[in-house]
């Protein structure tokens, strides 16, 4: 007997099993197609034509100071009374515990063992015997050609390798071929940003331009790599261009009203000491835009994928009643990735917050500080970005993924009484509820008729 065609099968049925084969194949349109490709080739020629325009050439870099840093191992570590020591450190009022004095002794990574004072002051490194630290050597001022060594940190090397395995480890575990392809997007991104956004800025290009080619760089190839060259993908990365440029023109705008400079932290003072022709409000919106990137591109294909996954549950959905599903679930997004943005900035910011709690300075005055103002500015200016990559995207992906259409199922597909229902779910139907109706003869008990 061939399986049944009929509407009211229920979709567990075998007749139907083949209907599940392509259950995610979402119609798209030619001229959608048409308008993803109008849109994207020449955003992504314009971005292989600003990479090749402010690709930086060889990098001429020159140590801060003379000092040479070694690699070592702390073979041992003898404490003295501070009063006996030949250079006694000196205690500020405000230290709270008392310097500890004496010497330490490191074998260098080359053999070499030399002797060193234990570190001091704040934030200085406590090391004890078996320690791997690393040893900056620089030339006495008062003594021409003698050699003073300083443990100036600890070598994190082994720490940070192990710490970096678990994480690929848990990544490729959970993702599978997904994290495989997602680890190789963030080293494309790393990439990028060592090789082409900071070099090309420490070469005088503008902080703002370099930052946005380097993001739409980004942004073409980790997110394609990573979900796949489709439809859904082309509506995220449509979208994300869109709110980018939207975050970039609303940074700019707030960066000019509020008079912000780019100098309000010792490092971007210390950035003018290095290289001062660095334009540090346009390193500023730089910044803005990075940081957005990595939200925006986690938002918008999220929209795009919800879109797809809706429009494959039930093709019937037209634009209309995908955009309102989607955009409920993006609205349920934002609302806890505002808390996040916000959350991560002012854990950035808990240094100079404390600082200027303490020094007991006004509310206003701590709001309208330079420093926390660029805060407000990078959470404020990325948040409206995220909002708006929301419906845009949303749009997009609805536009593209929509089914047949906002169309009412015809008649003779709707189950009008309780009998259909019980049948479209494969039940038997409960005649005794209905007692006026009778049940119309089946094939099987008039063939039963004609022979009795």
């Amino acid at each position: 007997m061939t399986p049944s065609h009929d509407p009211h099968t229920p979709a567990g049925d075998p007749g139907h099993s083949h209907s599940h084969d392509h259950s995610h194949a979402v119609p798209v349109s030619r001229r959608a197609t048409r308008l993803t490709m109008i849109a994207l080739i020449p955003a992504a020629v314009a971005t292989l034509v600003g990479l090749l325009l402010l690709w930086p050439g060889d990098l001429k870099t020159e140590p801060w100071t003379g000092s040479v840093n070694h690699d070592g191992v702390v073979a041992g570590v003898r404490v003295v009374d501070c009063a006996d020591a030949a250079e006694p450190p000196v205690q500020t009022p405000d230290q709270a515990a008392p310097p500890v004095c004496g010497e330490v002794v490191v074998r260098l990574a080359d053999g070499k063992v030399v002797t060193t004072s234990i570190p001091s002051g704040p934030g200085a490194a406590e090391v004890e015997a078996g320690d791997k630290v690393i040893v900056m050597e620089t030339e006495s001022i008062d003594q021409e050609g003698v050699l003073r060594y300083e443990i100036v940190d600890h070598d994190r090397t082994d720490g940070l390798w192990a710490l970096a395995l678990a994480f690929v480890g848990a990544v490729i575990a959970f993702g599978r071929w997904r994290g495989v392809f997602a680890l190789v997007g963030l080293a494309f991104t790393f990439a990028v940003l060592l090789m082409f956004v900071v070099p090309a800025i420490l070469q005088g290009s503008s902080p703002l331009l370099v930052a946005i080619v380097g993001s739409a760089v980004i942004m073409l190839v980790v997110l394609y790599l990573t979900h796949g060259i489709n439809a859904p993908t082309s509506m995220a990365v449509l979208g994300t261009l869109t709110a980018l440029a939207l975050t970039g023109g609303l940074s700019a705008l707030s960066v000019s009203l509020l008079h912000l400079t780019g100098m309000a932290s010792e490092e971007s003072m210390y950035v003018t000491f290095v290289n001062a022709d660095i334009d540090m409000a346009g390193l500023l919106l730089a910044g803005i835009l990075i940081g957005a990137l990595g939200v925006l591109d986690d938002v918008t294909v999220t929209q795009a994928y919800t879109v797809t996954e809706l429009a494959a549950a039930n093709p019937r959905l037209g634009f209309t009643g995908l955009y309102r599903a989607a955009s409920r679930v993006g609205r349920a997004h934002i609302t806890s990735v505002i808390n996040t943005i916000v959350l991560a900035y002012a854990g950035a910011s808990l240094p100079t917050l404390l600082l200027l709690t303490a020094g007991g300075a006004p509310l206003g005055e701590m709001l309208t500080n330079e420093f926390l103002a660029q805060e407000i500015v990078r959470s404020a200016v990325g948040t409206i970005g995220l909002i708006a990559a929301v419906p845009i995207t949303t749009a997009l992906a609805a536009l593209v993924s929509r089914g047949t259409g906002d169309v009412p199922a015809p008649r003779r597909a709707r189950p009008r009484r309780v009998d259909d229902l019980e049948q479209a779910w494969g039940l038997p139907a409960d005649h005794d509820a209905h007692p006026h109706q009778h049940p119309q003869p089946t094939r099987a008990w008039a063939e039963h008729d004609r022979t009795v």
